[in-house]
């Protein structure tokens, strides 16, 4: 019978408090067989992986939300307490709970370990980031703490190859029962304080951690901010001067693919569905990956390295301003990579108006979906040269952009905060220690913000450029017509219907049939206009022919005040189904768009008038 139990793949659920290094153990472990869905009911991230044991046994492994309690102040932290304690609706209780501790902060991350043993289920605790606690001259004597807890107790050093070892031997052989059962009144703070007294030795005072030597610089309200502005400056600047030799590679590729179908083909609708319908439309967007990625490695390098929550207290008395906390920053920088994970990421407030009010704000942050329309219109409009030898005028652009939504969103957060109760609540934020970011786990994100990336291209963006591409092809121009085909297509006729509510901020016909797939997904407004623009003019490689195309039809007040559109329009259904979720209901989503599509038409507006006022309406 214990020969067949083993055989069974074991249920093994990792949980720990953030930034105990769980999610780079759990790479370490599984790789790339991993899969994110989430939990039934709510937007809580769910990431389960698959692994083998030496002795070739296999594990589920449940890679659990952080929490700092199972006292659940959160939805994160309540659904971590109901699958610990085999309570979560559809969700079978772990057979083992893999505690994680940071071994270099045993102080806040023991006292949760010993709320998840008085579960009474089978556990394992791992010191994680040995490493580190070593190098700050700390010595864990982790038989005493193993004998104390009553628990195994094994180490590891999750971003090191062959780091987890330990543990993976251990789940040959799991242990089949609970721990002991503690003392109901047992003072966890007091037991921490004898555990670290009697297993942990530290160095003596005076010998300054390398740490607090570049917090002295790093969240000094002066040089802090410094190297906070000049990260987010190379950020930016980077997205367009790394990305670009890839991009050119990748249209390259696109066009010669393109061109390879159109002369296996023979002239027809068909011909024309497959290279200007769903290949150019692909294409002029997959171009766009580069930067993508490049904005995810910047996000992902941040956070593994454990800067975020140092930016995060570093802005809280200048976010408290406009009536939010350095809580709020991580969701709102996890924005600038997608709005949906960013407004997810407002589960951490535990202030329901600070949550409220950060997620109406999280759609105004620059997300990587605009990139693809920014970059098109920059590179159409802006001289292609550096400033002073060094800054790349298109990347200084770039980086005007996304300045103009953080200050936009600061001045909605004073007015929100203007209309409602001022509370005051102060920032408690754990600092991790500065780390080297693992590379095994900056590919894992990478490849799995690429997935999902082309899984969007391969499914939205297709399907609404075929659409698109229909839209435009027909009905065919009647006989003996002059003008551009597109003209006499339903889509065409739909553009020139919503012209009139459009022309008074500068925008054409064209630019409103984009807007349409656009509420979609705002990256397939690029594939949109290359698809419109193709069969207007006859070219099927649309990537290559847009910008050169803008720049000679669109004025540059058209430029602009479509780029002034972007910066607040909500044209992303994914964001306004994910607020209804967190939300629970559409209240908040009415108000999301009403006020966003207010703020586009204003800021498009105004922008018009002044580039007209400037010179800019010629073509």
């Amino acid at each position: 019978m214990d020969a067949m139990v083993e055989t069974l793949p074991l249920r093994a659920a990792l949980v720990g408090n953030p930034n105990c290094g769980k999610t780079a153990l759990f790479n370490q472990l599984t790789g790339s067989r991993q899969k994110v869905a989430n939990y039934a009911g709510v937007t809580v991230e769910r990431k389960e992986g698959r692994l083998t044991t030496p002795a070739g046994r296999g594990v589920r492994l449940l890679d659990l939300p952080g929490a700092y309690s199972l006292t659940a102040t959160s939805p994160d932290e309540a659904v971590t307490r109901d699958v610990c304690a085999g309570r979560y609706r559809g969700e079978p209780a772990p057979e083992l709970l893999i505690c994680v501790l940071s071994a270099t902060n045993l102080r806040l991350h023991l006292r949760f370990a010993l709320e998840v043993r008085q579960l009474g289920r089978p556990m394992v605790v791992v010191l994680n980031m040995l490493d580190a606690a070593r190098r700050q001259g700390m010595v864990i004597d982790v038989p005493r703490l193993q004998h104390e807890l009553g628990v195994p107790v094994v180490t590891a050093v999750a971003i090191r190859k062959n780091g987890a070892t330990d543990l993976l031997d251990l789940l040959d052989h799991p242990p089949l029962t609970g721990p002991a059962p503690s003392a109901k009144d047992e003072d966890l703070h007091a037991t921490v304080r004898r555990l670290l007294t009697e297993c942990v030795s530290r160095p003596s005072a005076g010998t300054e951690a390398l740490e607090d030597r570049l917090d002295r610089w790093v969240l000094s309200p002066v040089t802090g901010l410094l190297i906070l502005f000049a990260l987010m400056f190379v950020m930016f600047q980077a997205v367009f001067s790394w990305a670009q030799p890839l991009m050119d590679s990748i249209d390259a590729g696109v066009s010669a693919f393109g061109e390879l179908v159109r002369h296996v083909l023979p002239d027809g609708v068909l011909q024309s569905l497959i290279v200007d319908g769903v290949i150019a439309g692909a294409g002029t967007v997959i171009v766009f990956l580069p930067q993508i990625l490049i904005l995810f490695l910047w996000i992902l390098v941040l956070e593994e390295s454990g800067y975020l929550p140092r930016a995060a207290f570093l802005l809280d008395r200048i976010m408290a301003s406009a009536g939010l906390s350095g809580r709020s920053f991580i969701p709102l920088l996890s924005s600038f990579a997608c709005a949906v994970p960013g407004i997810m990421a407002t589960r951490t407030i535990q202030n329901p108006r600070d949550r409220l009010i950060t997620i109406l704000l999280a759609p105004l942050m620059t997300c990587s979906a605009r990139l693809p329309v920014y970059t098109l219109l920059i590179a159409a409009f802006v001289p292609d040269r550096y400033v002073g030898g060094v800054f790349n005028l298109h990347g200084l652009v770039l980086f005007t952009l996304y300045m103009a939504a953080i200050g936009s969103a600061l001045i909605v957060a004073w007015v929100l905060k203007r209309g409602g109760k001022a509370t005051e609540h102060p920032l408690l934020l754990e600092l991790p220690a500065y780390r080297l970011p693992n590379l095994r786990d900056l590919g894992l994100g990478l490849w799995q913000r690429a997935v999902i990336f082309l899984s969007r291209v391969g499914t939205i963006i297709v399907t609404l450029s075929v659409l698109l591409w229909a839209l435009s092809s027909f009905p065919a121009p009647p006989a003996g017509a002059t003008g551009p085909a597109i003209d006499y297509s339903l889509a065409g006729r739909i553009g020139h219907w919503m012209l009139p509510l459009f022309a008074p901020i500068g925008f054409n016909w064209q630019i409103c049939v984009a807007l349409i797939p656009g509420l979609a997904a705002r990256e397939v407004a690029v594939s949109a206009l290359g698809t419109v623009y193709a069969v207007g003019g006859g070219e099927t490689d649309a990537a290559a022919q847009l910008t050169p195309l803008l720049s000679a039809q669109w004025s540059l007040a058209t430029a602009l005040s479509l780029l002034a559109w972007y910066v607040f329009a909500p044209q992303c259904f994914s964001t306004l189904a994910v607020i209804r979720r967190e939300t629970g209901g559409w209240k908040m989503v009415v108000v999301t768009a009403t006020y966003l599509f207010g703020l586009a038409y204003a800021a498009s507006f105004v922008t018009w008038r002044v580039a007209l006022a400037f010179g800019g309406g010629a073509s």
